[in-house]
């Protein structure tokens, strides 16, 4: 274990002493996020993200005061640039344009929504049950991450501040009847009132709608388009970094540096096993170096660090697996070399680096899930939306399966060329 630890610390050392790769690894990523962030205003005070238009479809079933201002908000001025509502009576139909790729989301608002938040007289009375709140569906479609999680974040933030509306009144109308200041009568009353004022809830400054979510503890997070540039610059050179890694395993044979690591009492498995644990290191100080650059001079938040922290260890992983698969395929160091510098490309462009999913053919956006880009960016950008590390066990389970069966095929492949037997 030692052995590979120090052969796995020994790469790191020598990645970052080459100087041509530091500059793909490091300066390259770094200095297109800077221009691409110019490019789309980040930096000159423009808050446009280059998101607009989201199609969504939404099936108001409720038909009364808080089903009609939810569906109101959709069509508000201030959200007039950012989606493009289309209302329908069926929810199955609604659905279907999701599954279509013809809408972001689906918001459906059951019938009988409003009630369950909006106490009537009944609701009152000493014993009587807490209503059960009816919940609003949000049908998201997976192929479209970012626009889908706008959308769900939108109605988040009506469902919280409608809730939180909803519990102050009826703990005041509670608190009136039970120190004998109002009549059941007169509670109903102040009941329907205070749906009104929920009702308003759109446009009353104290319950304004904000395009933004919350961390645990409360701040507001505001989604900012270098959350998405980034982390796509950053995994695209990624794949540089791995078939880098890779192409040394080829040049120590050919230099004859792996032949002399196997007379000493050291064993394939453990010079395999740190040629990997090298890569791995390498590809996750690159990662790390980038975030805490954006961090320090973009100001750039990442969102919850422990999210953060196991994507990128699960995004290199993937990515790692990637690196040895294409190692194992090849026959030279330039083999490795051109293949990698081709799959980087690819990958950066089908995984999302340079341009959004969402306009790309179904068939494109179901074919970039074998790349660890697309993965790893959806997750970024749940974080980017507020999301924490509850939220990432999809993209995480993916990107740590991707490596672990490239890893098992390489092994195989290794075996057979004989690459690090004695």
């Amino acid at each position: 274990m030692l052995k590979t630890f120090l052969i796995g610390i020994k790469d790191l050392r020598i990645a970052f002493r080459d100087r041509a790769a530091l500059i793909l690894m490091l300066a390259a990523p770094f200095v297109l996020t800077l221009g691409l962030g110019m490019v789309t205003g980040r930096f000159s005070g423009n808050s446009n993200n280059g998101l607009a238009d989201i199609p969504v479809v939404i099936v108001n079933l409720d038909n009364k005061e808080l089903g009609n201002a939810l569906a109101d908000v959709f069509s508000s001025e201030e959200l007039a640039e950012l989606v493009e509502p289309t209302f329908s009576a069926d929810p199955e139909a609604a659905r279907l344009l999701v599954d279509e790729d013809k809408s972001a989301a689906a918001i459906i608002i059951p019938a009988g929504f409003t009630q369950s938040i909006i106490p009537s007289q009944d609701a009152f009375a000493p014993g009587s049950p807490e209503p059960a709140l009816i919940p609003v569906e949000v049908y998201a479609n997976p192929s479209r991450p970012t626009s889908s999680g706008i959308i769900k974040s939108i109605v988040d933030e009506f469902i919280s501040r409608v809730e939180e509306g909803s519990l102050s009144g009826q703990t005041s109308i509670l608190q009136l009847m039970l120190s004998g200041r109002i009549t059941p009568q007169q509670a109903e009353a102040a009941g329907t009132a205070m749906g009104q004022r929920l009702q308003d809830a759109p446009n009353n400054d104290t319950l304004a709608i904000m395009l933004n979510s919350s961390t645990a503890d409360g701040e507001a997070v505001q989604f900012d388009v270098l959350a998405y540039l980034a982390p796509g610059m950053a995994l695209m050179f990624l794949m540089y970094t791995v078939s880098y890694g890779g192409r040394s395993i080829l040049a120590e044979k050919t230099q004859g540096t792996l032949p002399r690591l196997l007379v000493t009492p050291t064993n394939s498995a453990q010079i395999l096993g740190g040629k990997v644990f090298g890569i791995f290191l390498t590809g996750t100080a690159q990662m790390l170096i980038l975030i805490g650059a954006s961090s320090l001079l973009f100001q750039l938040k990442w969102g919850d660090a422990l999210g953060v922290m196991a994507l990128v260890l699960a995004a290199v992983f993937g990515a790692t697996g990637w690196g040895m698969f294409i190692t194992a395929l090849a026959r030279t160091p330039a083999q490795v070399a051109s293949v990698g510098s081709a799959i980087m490309l690819i990958f950066g462009i089908m995984g999302g680096s340079f341009i959004n999913l969402d306009q790309l053919p179904p068939i494109v956006q179901n074919f970039a899930k074998i790349t660890p880009n697309s993965w790893a960016l959806d997750g970024f950008t749940t974080l980017g939306l507020g999301g924490t590390l509850a939220d990432l066990s999809t993209p995480i389970i993916a990107l740590l399966s991707m490596g672990m069966i490239l890893f098992l095929i390489s092994v195989i492949l290794f075996g057979k060329k004989n690459l690090v037997q004695k």
